[in-house]
């Protein structure tokens, strides 16, 4: 199958939206792959893996599941129909029975994660100097700024909801480990991608790849769809 023949679904993490996305995006359509975007309204786990397969049913054809962080729950979720293969960008990859909550504090956090509680409204917020020092620390200041302008609180009830039988154990999975991940530290995405049995990339590159190595990422879901 030819990439033209696959469209790529991209879905974004936590504190984030689907213009996350924008480089990746750009760097695919240089090689002729339509890509889309979903919105996750991350306000329930339920709501996101609806949002995801409300847009896969709408492409109506043969996609590649593409997640950062969090959302690799998400596509782990997602109907099974039209879906080809699942690529893990730093992300969370919780097996059946396990929530993302017990898979993202999966050993001892780094030094520099921020510490993340949840509001009166049971909504949890990404410190704003969070972002430059453990978000998305090789990205430029105005990356920051942006994304700490832009970024969207997510629901306890996306992070503690049991998950079913995962996708990943149904279909070929490609993980991109980010070794200098201050939020979901490497050992934890060798664990979840060896599980999986995925192919696997390891790069020394933060929690954000997708914005500050956007090319590794492309490159990967290339292969992936290739492949």
């Amino acid at each position: 199958m030819s990439t033209e023949e696959i469209t790529v679904v991209l879905a974004h993490g936590a504190w984030a939206d689907g213009s996350s996305w924008t480089r990746v995006i750009e760097g695919l359509a240089r090689h002729g792959q339509r890509a889309v975007a979903a919105q996750l309204p991350l306000t329930s786990f339920a709501d996101d893996v609806a949002a995801l397969d409300r847009l896969v049913a709408r492409v109506g054809g043969p996609v590649m599941l593409a997640a950062h962080a969090y959302a690799g729950a998400v596509i782990g979720a997602a109907r099974p129909d039209y879906v080809r293969g699942l690529v893990y960008v730093a992300a969370l990859a919780p097996d059946e029975g396990e929530t993302v909550a017990e898979v993202f504090y999966r050993g001892e956090p780094h030094p520099l994660a921020p510490r993340l509680t949840p509001d009166d409204d049971g909504l949890v917020w990404m410190p704003q100097p969070a972002f430059a020092t453990a978000f998305a620390p090789q990205a430029t200041a105005a990356d920051h700024a942006l994304l700490a302008a832009v970024q969207k609180p997510i629901a306890l009830a996306s992070i503690t909801t049991t998950m079913r039988r995962p996708l990943w154990r149904d279909r070929p999975s490609w993980y991109l480990a980010a070794e200098e991940d201050r939020m979901i530290l490497a050992d934890n995405q060798r664990f979840m991608a060896g599980r999986m049995s995925a192919t696997l990339v390891s790069h020394p590159v933060d929690h954000t790849p997708l914005i500050a190595r956007p090319e590794l990422v492309t490159r990967l879901i290339l292969d992936a769809v290739r492949g």
